[in-house]
């Protein structure tokens, strides 16, 4: 062995012990709190977010943690009990001491915990499509708002499919009731009269579907195709996909545009009754990139070779993600600066181009349509490019005059007409 030799291996090795250093983050560990329904209703669509950001610190240590701290995940269990959302947060923000948490699924457990991350000045990054009208200095949204689902959504069910008349149905809480109020005037706007639109709400969990189906059924009688637009959240999906096939109605007859059913709902299917149904996301397992390839092999290989992905999850990576870059960008995980560093940053999709938090702490997203297979999964048969996330709709009268800017306006319901910030946000 030449003495060049033996230095280039002592160089490699030592080389190698620096990284493996480097790697290993040190001090006291960083919180970030999890709260996500583990049981109740809602544990069918949440609990994997839960293990989502769970696969997500692990990997964050392996490379080296946060400022070179290890992260340490809260997880807590709201149970699918909306008052209890808020509790727990606020156990979060003040006996764990978390710097950020990631939770929340329903629109109503969202709204519980908002006064709370206001008062206690948190940070919630909150990962699933919703409603729109809102936004929060302590509040990054990466699900999608109305402009970047249900209005797409809408425009794919008229101009591809032709549909006519529309069954509007959600479970009864704030995201469905909002996200109808919308679509039922965007499509009034686009002509659509007021007697070939069904609107229905039923509870959480919600089972008995024989009378609801059968007045969908019967919004066709004059010979208009009908379409379903579902926001029903939740395990009552089963129970409305199951009276649809026992009604005799098929995808052919009337076609299902689902918000809240992704590969993890449809894991624990039976799928005979929903091909060829659709669903709106800005992300499916089936989607072409290398990075979605690569996430795949990931999350099967942390959580086993049956768990799918869908699309909270990658919501959740991205604002997971952007947290990081946010942190390492401030120098610190204190709220303020964090909220200061984020507006611009960009973090991968996994459907292969680029999330940018916007100043409207929402962010871009491209929109898929997808179309159920028999094996669980999503044939994509539209997808555009990223849409910026709209906080305010453009077809409400009271929101349309509205914007969000943070960093520039320091408000999130700016008044574009009396140049003035709205100060109390209206909840629907």
């Amino acid at each position: 062995m030449t003495k060049l030799t033996k230095i280039l291996m002592l160089t490699s090795a030592l080389t190698l012990a620096q990284a493996a250093h480097a790697q290993t983050p040190e001090g006291e560990p960083i919180k970030i709190g999890v709260l996500h329904s583990l049981s109740g209703t809602m544990a069918i669509s949440e609990t994997t977010l839960k293990d989502t950001v769970l696969m997500m610190v692990e990997q964050q240590n392996a490379k080296g943690g946060v400022l070179g701290r290890p992260l340490e995940a809260v997880v807590v269990d709201p149970a699918s009990d909306w008052p209890m959302f808020a509790e727990k947060a606020r156990e979060l923000l003040t006996v764990s001491e978390v710097d950020a948490i990631f939770g929340c699924w329903t629109s109503v457990s969202r709204k519980s915990v908002l006064p709370v991350i206001e008062e206690l000045n948190g940070l919630l990054f909150y990962p699933v499509q919703y409603e729109g009208e809102e936004s929060s200095k302590n509040v990054i949204y990466t699900g999608a708002a109305p402009n970047q689902q249900a209005i797409p959504a809408v425009d794919y069910m008229r101009d591809e499919l032709g549909v006519e008349s529309w069954a509007l149905l959600g479970t009864d809480y704030v995201y469905p009731r909002t996200t109808n109020n919308i679509l039922d005037a965007y499509l009034k706007d686009n002509g659509v009269a007021a007697e070939d639109i069904f609107v229905n709400y039923t509870p959480f969990g919600h089972s008995d579907w024989s009378r609801i189906v059968a007045d969908v059924v019967a919004l066709g009688a004059g010979g208009k195709k009908v379409g379903v637009v579902s926001t029903i959240n939740g395990d009552a999906n089963v129970g409305f996909y199951k009276e649809l096939a026992a009604a005799g109605v098929s995808a052919d007859d009337i076609p299902v545009m689902a918000f809240s059913v992704g590969e993890e709902e449809l894991s624990g299917l039976d799928t005979a009754d929903l091909v060829g149904h659709l669903a709106a996301w800005n992300y499916f397992q089936t989607a072409e990139s290398d990075v979605n390839t690569a996430f795949i092999e990931e999350w099967k290989s942390f959580a086993g070779e049956d768990r799918v992905t869908n699309d909270p999850m990658e919501a959740t990576v991205i604002g997971f993600n952007a947290w990081v870059a946010a942190v390492e960008a401030a120098g610190t995980t204190d709220v303020d600066p964090v909220l200061d560093a984020i507006v611009g940053v960009e973090v991968p999709n996994l459907s292969g181009t680029m999330a940018t938090v916007l100043p409207n702490h929402h962010i871009t997203k491209p929109v898929l349509i997808g179309e159920i297979r028999d094996d669980g999964q999503f044939d994509i048969v539209s997808q555009t490019e990223p849409v910026a996330g709209d906080a305010w709709t453009d077809f409400l009268p009271e929101s349309a005059v509205l914007d969000s800017d943070w960093p520039g306006k320091d408000c999130g319901m700016f008044n574009t007409e009396t140049q003035t910030c709205v100060q109390v946000q209206s909840n629907y």
